[in-house]
């Protein structure tokens, strides 16, 4: 019996003992991401900034250090394969290769054609359909997603387009990635008349400046803004690069040497900024102080000033450089006269809408087949998509033409115009997502606007930009990856 008792005490000795090891364990593993958390919230707030964008931002963080997403993006390093290759190794989960179920995302001909998102973010945020009646026969289980865009452009139940803008959008692969950034990409453009200049700012206040050559590479890393640079612009020959941001303050860059050249100072941050097309001496600038300033470029100083109903947060120019296009934080489209000689400024025509939203694109274009002339797009950061024709023979005077409503956004995600094509009539507009899509509309169809998606982003997509050549397609997501997509050629 005493036998008998010692070996249960022994054994209940041993079970507390693995109870004990298991809450130290437990603890150690609390502590240790109670310390990554802590780590996480401890990241420097810089002055003046939002609140509610520094704890968004940390929680952000937080979660992307315990995802371990860094580790897989940076495992893989293209090769020569293509984005269908890339959307796969980062939406497969941890064990896949312990998963036998076949994957229509696996299959290579289904390249740039509307396929499920990996993510559960897409059923919260951008509308569309998501499968082509060719996809349901090979597929036989595939779902479609119903959406509408909640305006005078929606969508339906079944899915449809036309042949020619699903070849003349479909994309064979990805020319190149840059994820040298850690912070997010902020704007993104190509450069005057180029298809292989790209430059893109992010909000650590860098601007990098690459080629897409033969063999894609960092040109020039640009240091000096100390807060996130809004915007930028190249000069007519692409010698010079004049970049806003946040610290207040205008930069101009020579990109030969790669250095700041010339420091414009001013009392509130600075959200947009253009070269004058015609005389690249005029560098005009939009800043929160509800102000469109023209500066001297040679000199820096300031030659003339205009102000407005709220702060400017958006501008494109003319061909002529006559008439520069302002939108302000309240959604209202501004058409400005300037004066290409002197640098005077007067407005002309002003657009109010019902949403009060900041505009965040502005993009002028002169000809359109659907307006058989000059038009403008618009976006502003509650997902309004406004389509103008242009008058340039009264000051710039816009009509709306059509309209597209999407889900409202948190970040300030911009759109672009699609290249034209011959054997299309439709109005075509890319814009990235929050989902981490890249979105194709085509604005005159009164149902299923979008045409194309692109998967391979792991975050929001901030900006897009076409290069010159209109065979390129780049865009760049929250958290500092930028993708050049390589477009399928098409036969006119």
């Amino acid at each position: 019996m005493e036998e008998e008792t010692i070996v249960e005490k022994n054994e209940s000795e041993v079970e507390i003992g693995d109870s004990v090891n298991e809450k130290d364990e437990e603890k150690k593993n609390n502590q240790s991401k109670d310390l990554e958390f802590l780590s996480c919230m401890l990241q420097p707030a810089t002055a003046e900034s939002d609140p509610q964008y520094v704890g968004i931002r940390r929680i952000l963080l937080h979660r992307k250090a315990e995802s371990g997403v860094i580790s897989r993006r940076y495992d893989w390093r293209c090769n020569g394969k293509g984005y269908v290759a890339y959307r796969n190794f980062i939406s497969k989960p941890r064990k896949w290769e312990n998963l036998r179920t076949p994957s229509l995302l696996s299959s290579p001909g289904n390249s740039g054609r509307w396929l499920p998102s990996p993510s559960p973010l897409s059923h919260q945020f951008e509308a569309e359909s998501f499968t082509s009646s060719r996809d349901l026969r090979s597929a036989n289980q595939v779902s479609s997603h119903r959406a509408s865009f909640s305006s005078s452009l929606s969508d339906g139940d079944h899915p449809y387009r036309r042949g020619g803008a699903e070849h003349a959008y479909s994309f064979v692969g990805m020319h190149s990635i840059f994820d040298q950034c850690k912070s997010s990409v902020t704007v993104l453009k190509f450069g005057h008349m180029s298809s292989d200049l790209l430059a893109y700012g992010a909000s650590d206040g860098t601007l990098t400046v690459c080629s897409l050559s033969e063999e894609p590479s960092v040109l020039k890393q640009l240091t000096g803004h100390s807060k996130d640079v809004t915007d930028f612009d190249f000069s007519s020959n692409n010698q010079y690069i004049a970049s806003s941001s946040l610290d207040k303050t205008i930069r101009v860059w020579e990109l030969s040497r790669g250095v700041c050249i010339r420091v414009i100072y001013g009392v509130s941050a600075q959200f947009c900024i253009r070269f004058h097309p015609v005389n690249n001496n005029f560098l005009s600038a939009g800043n929160a102080n509800k102000e469109v300033t023209v500066f001297n470029f040679s000199t820096g100083r300031i030659i003339k000033k205009l102000m407005f109903d709220g702060e400017v947060t958006a501008m494109d120019h003319d061909h002529t450089g006559q008439i520069i296009f302002c939108g302000d934080g309240q959604g209202t489209i501004y058409s400005v006269s300037m004066d290409s000689h002197t640098g005077s400024l007067s407005r002309s025509h002003r657009h109010r809408t019902n949403h009060k939203s900041p505009v965040t694109t502005v993009k002028y274009r002169s000809f359109s087949l659907l307006a058989s002339g000059p038009v403008l797009l618009t976006c502003t950061q509650d997902g309004n998509l406004c389509f103008f024709s242009v008058a340039l023979q009264i000051k710039g005077y816009l009509t709306l033409r059509c309209s597209l409503k999407l889900a409202p956004r948190i970040h300030r995600i911009q759109a672009s115009f699609c290249p034209l094509l011959s054997l299309e009539k439709g109005e075509y507009i890319v814009a990235g997502s929050e989902d981490s899509n890249v979105y194709f509309y085509d604005l005159t169809k009164p149902k299923h606007t979008c045409v194309n998606k692109l998967q391979g982003h792991r975050f929001p997509v901030m900006c897009v930009a076409w290069n010159h050549g209109e065979n390129l397609l780049a865009s760049s997501d929250f958290y500092g990856v930028v993708i050049v997509w390589k477009r399928a050629k098409t036969s006119s």
